[in-house]
């Protein structure tokens, strides 16, 4: 999808902070920070929401994601203290970006705002 940001940035055609990548999913930095770590995880393939996953892709897209996830949390040091993970879909669900990814946030206490 040419008009997506986020397509944009899996193909480096906008720069972004990376923390980790694999084959199938991207971390990077969220430019929008909403805790002292806040990471967006998007798949490559353009999926506009949650919604658009089928029985086919669900799985695998998801254990991408949260993989990646596992992975960041790993690296930056707050797997064992904790951290939260979310998905907004649909605009009524907070989703801003119409392209599936996974919010990884983290910091010394998590408050139940964020």
């Amino acid at each position: 999808m040419s008009e997506c940001i986020f397509c944009k940035i899996v193909s480096k055609k906008i720069p972004a902070k990376v923390y980790a990548e694999s084959s199938q999913a991207i971390a990077i930095a969220d430019i929008n920070a909403e805790a002292p770590f806040h990471a967006l995880i998007l798949p490559k393939t353009h999926l506009s929401s949650l919604n658009e996953l089928d029985e086919k892709n669900r799985g695998p897209i998801l254990a991408d994601l949260f993989e990646l996830a596992n992975q960041v949390a790993t690296e930056q040091g707050f797997r064992e203290k904790g951290y939260r993970t979310t998905i907004n879909t649909g605009k009524d669900g907070g989703q801003t970006v119409f392209h599936l990814h996974l919010h990884l946030l983290a910091k010394d206490k998590m408050s139940e705002k964020l």
